[in-house]
């Protein structure tokens, strides 16, 4: 019975998801995200209270995998910077690819006409961004006039209104072309002794992106209906 609901609740994220992601929060309903996910709005009432709630579990979902993706370099012997790009590009990845990422992200733009405190992954990230300068610092690799903490918050900011810009003004596969550009840029200003392309080829051989499983196919799609067959008729 757990399971059932698991897979129902996982269900219902995903249809909220993919309808935020196209459409926007406040165009989207609820009879809508029934819909997509094969089930009644009574069932999403009954598992999510209320719009607001639904979205926050989806950017709860989003952010929650977001730090483990720094474990998956904790093996000695990648310097600090090779570090920093190649999880830039896991996370570019699941921003071009990883529907619940995408939608976490629109959710969280559009925070201001959601009626519920969105939480932001900035601080979060900032945080790993500051701890890898600073063991860069250690290992000679950045910089003098480069100070970690402040850094990390410009450089954090600075990728977000890459990825936003990126969404508004070229197609979405292009965001890791323009990512792999901005290194070649910034680089030279972070590394002691400036080598960025060598660095970016360095961090790409490193870069192991996770698998998106099925997560970026709609509702709807064979793949999909062949995932939650078995739980058609749960509430």
């Amino acid at each position: 019975m757990q399971d059932r609901a698991r897979a129902t609740r996982r269900s219902l994220l995903e249809a909220a998801a993919h309808l935020f992601v196209e459409q926007g929060y406040a165009r989207t309903s609820i009879n809508e995200i029934g819909d997509l996910s094969g089930r009644t709005s009574g069932a999403v009432y009954f598992h999510y209270s209320s719009k607001e709630k639904l979205a926050l579990a989806v950017v709860r979902e989003q952010f929650a995998a977001w730090p483990s993706l720094a474990d998956r370099y904790a093996t000695p012997g990648i310097p600090p910077l090779e570090k920093l790009v190649a999880l830039s590009f896991d996370i570019a990845k699941a921003l071009r690819d990883d529907v619940m990422t995408r939608a976490g992200a629109r959710l969280w733009a559009e925070r201001r006409t959601i009626d519920v405190a969105i939480p932001t992954p900035f601080a979060i990230w900032a945080a790993a961004v500051t701890r890898l300068l600073a063991e860069a610092r250690a290992e000679g690799e950045l910089a003098d006039e480069v100070q970690p903490s402040g850094t990390a918050t410009t450089l954090v900011c600075a990728f977000f209104g890459l990825y936003d810009l990126t969404e508004e003004m070229a197609d979405r596969e292009e965001l890791s072309d323009r990512l792999h550009q901005w290194w070649l840029l910034v680089l030279k200003a972070l590394q002691a002794r400036p080598e960025p392309a060598a660095l970016v080829a360095r961090a790409l051989a490193h870069h192991q992106p996770a698998p998106t499983g099925n997560r970026s196919r709609r509702p709807g799609s064979s793949g999909y209906r062949e995932g939650r067959a078995m739980t058609r008729s749960s509430p």
